[in-house]
């Protein structure tokens, strides 16, 4: 479904993605994890064409997405942080949004938009709202033109414990649908709960990428936490 093979970008002298080839298919729900600076912000970029790597390629079903850009309908971001303009009301922005993606879309997925009750908050401003609820709003635009790839970037990030959950209810939902998911997340007690496989980067190279299940088996860990500590010990001991 999504694959990159031998995708490379530099900043001046730091080498971000160095020869990165993964293969990532429909149902998955993929971690993207690795220390700051790693590259999962470069990669993530690439796929949104916000940045242009310097070779290699990525493709969606087959077909190269670099230089393109009709592709991004099949993908929903939800960025760590949002940034909407400050004057509009919330409810404008859902409308500016469905309006900019045009009159093809035949419908539209609102399950966190009533999850959420935006519409008890619809007629404020951006500006007011507090980093809870604009995430709550990024997830909502995230989700709302039904995408069969879903990119959440810290998701939750400043969610309360209910909204937490609602949302992951929500990405395993998608999951089970045939989604393809790519999330990076610091907690990794959020990410044990909807990863399937777990894409390790270090240094703008892939470390490993691999099922969570082989990945527990290896160590013999049964938390996701334990068992990359035991691979990072492992490796510090080898370097």
């Amino acid at each position: 479904m999504l694959q990159s093979s031998k995708l490379s970008k530099s900043f001046g002298k730091l080498k971000a993605l160095d020869q990165v080839s993964v293969h990532m298919q429909a149902g998955q729900a993929v971690s993207l994890i690795g220390p700051n600076g790693s590259g999962k912000t470069t990669f993530i970029k690439c796929l949104l064409g916000l940045v242009i790597p310097d070779s290699g390629s990525l493709t969606l079903h087959e077909q190269p997405i670099l230089g393109t850009w009709d592709y991004r309908r099949h993908i929903g971001y939800m960025p760590q942080i949002g940034r909407y303009p400050d004057h509009m009301r919330v409810g404008q922005v859902f409308d500016m949004i469905r309006e900019i993606r045009g009159t093809e879309q035949k419908g539209f997925d609102d399950d966190l938009f009533k999850s959420y009750e935006v519409d008890k908050f619809a007629h404020k401003t951006m500006r007011t709202l507090s980093g809870g609820t604009r995430q709550k709003v990024s997830a909502c635009l995230a989700f709302l033109f039904d995408p069969e790839v879903l990119v959440l970037d810290e998701p939750t990030a400043g969610l309360d414990p209910l909204a937490s959950e609602i949302l992951k209810e929500k990405v395993l939902a998608e999951k089970e649908k045939g989604k393809l998911i790519l999330v990076t997340s610091h907690i990794l007690s959020d990410l044990e709960e909807l990863t399937t496989d777990v894409l390790y980067l270090m240094d703008g190279q892939v470390q490993f990428y691999q099922p969570i299940a082989q990945l527990k088996s290896r160590t013999g860990e049964e938390k996701l936490n334990r068992a990359l500590a035991s691979i990072m010990r492992k490796e510090a001991h080898l370097n």
